[in-house]
C-alpha cells in the first residue's frame, strides 16, 4: 500500500473515533437532563425536543451516513442548548446550581 493512502486512512479512522466519542458524550449529557426536566417542570414541547434528539441519534435514518456523526452532534448540541435555555427560563437551572453549592 502507498504510505499516503495509509496516512489518510489513519486520519479518517481517528476522526471517526473522535466524532463517535463526542456523540456518546453529548448523548449522555442529553440523557442526564431528564432530571433537570423533571425539576423544572418544562412544557411538553421541550420534552419532545429531548425525546426527538434521543430517537434521532439512535435511529438508523440520518441526514449523513453513520460513520459521519456531525449531524448527530449538531442535533444533540441544539437540544442541549434549548433544554438549558428552557430550564433557566423556568428557574430549574438556578435551583440545581444552588443545591450544588449548598451541599
Amino acid at each position: 500500500m502507498d504510505v499516503n493512502f495509509t496516512l489518510v486512512l489513519a486520519v479518517a479512522a481517528v476522526a471517526c473515533v473522535a466524532m463517535l466519542v463526542a456523540t456518546i458524550v453529548l448523548f449522555v449529557k442529553v440523557f442526564r437532563t431528564r432530571a433537570m426536566l423533571r425539576e423544572a417542570g418544562l412544557p411538553l414541547s421541550n420534552r419532545a425536543a429531548y425525546w426527538g434528539a434521543l430517537i434521532y441519534v439512535v435511529s438508523p435514518v440520518d441526514l449523513l451516513p453513520d460513520p459521519i456523526y456531525l449531524d448527530d452532534i449538531g442535533v444533540l448540541l441544539l437540544t442541549l442548548r434549548s433544554l438549558h435555555a428552557a430550564s433557566a427560563k423556568a428557574g430549574g437551572l438556578r435551583r440545581t446550581t444552588r443545591q450544588r453549592t449548598d451541599a
